[in-house]
């Protein structure tokens, strides 16, 4: 039966917005104060710890300890546990639950153009749309006190995330939903935001550009791999990137062994659609090996797949990251997910205007569930 239910108009849905901020006004959220029931945050660490690799939690904590930014990238449940008590419109959205400034890069769309976006996904949720902007905000003020500015500078930068913010939902609430779904940040429209700005943000930023373009997957594959008796392989460079034919002693046992990612790359394969694992056949699984990348999520598996084709210069990098519960769900209304690797990879397509093309997610029996 066809659903006559008329749609609302943007003119009604910014009535309804303007309602909900005569209920939850926009100085109440200029307040905060640690609530009774509060949790420890060591104890929340501590709880995190228990499920990753215990050898590698000093390289998380040593990368907290450099800065309060730093420390805020490695405390995303503490700051969702804070952010539950805050007030909220009720508004929700899919959230990237870890919203800040070093969780934006550039990267390829499938077209092979380049885009500007948010690039992860670890704690995506549905919840208020307030966490992210106000992890975003607090995330430029922590990046500013490291770079030594002073208030009036950093609390200028919580201004412009928050103004930028508000502008780009006010555009965004004129335009269709297609134009929403399809609507990205091409990397020459960021450097042009920035050619008003001052000289050395120009240039910093065409720096910047220069670096993305120059980072294909040959250059990758160039950076990371070295030829062992004639067969390409990842480069073994402990803790960091661990070959996993070096995994199984040491400070490295229970670590993913190369038997376990043969099988993890086969049920990869099998998630993948008919055209997509046409096109994986040209190439075989020639190595990998156990990565160690950015500080929240040390202490998960991180693999990387190096993949090769017809010839040793035609390969092929991905990676595999294993996928916890996200730190919003205690705090939101539980939705239900075949995994958290699908749970990830939806809120990952729902976010993304293009994604990967390899982007897929798998459900392993003998190791926790894992995205790719």
């Amino acid at each position: 039966m066809l659903d006559n239910k008329k749609m609302p108009t943007s003119q009604e849905l910014q009535e309804r917005g303007r309602a909900l901020r005569e209920q939850v006004p926009r100085n109440s959220h200029g307040t905060w104060a640690p609530a009774p029931s509060r949790p420890d945050p060591i104890g929340l660490l501590q709880e995190q710890d228990k499920s990753r690799l215990q050898h590698l939690l000093p390289i998380k904590y040593c990368r907290m300890l450099k800065s309060q930014f730093s420390f805020m990238r490695g405390m995303a449940a503490m700051m969702a546990a804070d952010l539950a008590t805050t007030p909220v419109t009720g508004l929700q959205v899919q959230l990237c639950g870890d919203a800040h400034l070093f969780n934006f890069g550039v990267y390829a769309t499938p077209e092979r153009k380049k885009v500007f976006d948010i690039n992860d996904f670890d704690e995506t949720y549905p919840g208020p749309w307030e966490w992210d902007l106000k992890r975003l905000a607090t995330s430029a003020v922590l990046a500013g006190r490291a770079q030594e500015y002073d208030d009036e500078v950093n609390r200028e930068l919580a201004l412009v995330v928050n103004r930028s913010y508000r502008d780009a939902m006010a555009s965004l609430a004129e335009a269709s939903p297609l134009e929403v779904w399809y609507h990205d940040m091409e990397i020459d429209k960021v450097f042009e935001l920035f050619v008003t700005s001052s000289k050395k943000a120009r240039t910093s930023v065409q720096k910047v550009i220069e670096k993305v373009q120059e980072n294909t997957q040959e250059r990758t594959a160039e950076n990371i791999t070295e030829d062992v008796n004639g067969r390409r392989q990842i480069i073994n460079d402990p803790p960091f990137l661990v070959r996993l034919d070096e995994t199984g002693t040491g400070e490295q046992k229970g670590w993913i062994t190369e038997k376990d990612v043969e099988k993890l790359f086969k049920g990869y394969l099998a998630s993948l659609p008919e055209e997509k694992r046409q096109l994986m056949s040209h190439f075989r699984l020639s190595s990998g090996a156990m990565q160690i990348a950015g500080t929240s999520s040390i202490g998960k598996h991180s693999i990387l797949f190096l993949l090769e084709g017809a010839t040793k210069e035609d390969a092929l990098i991905l990676q595999l990251k294993e996928a916890v519960p996200s730190v919003l769900e205690p705090y939101v209304a539980r939705k239900e997910y075949k995994s958290q690797g699908e749970r990830v990879l939806i809120g990952q397509k729902m976010m993304q205007a293009a994604s990967d093309i390899f982007l897929s997610w798998i459900n392993p029996t003998f190791r926790r569930c894992t995205q790719m």
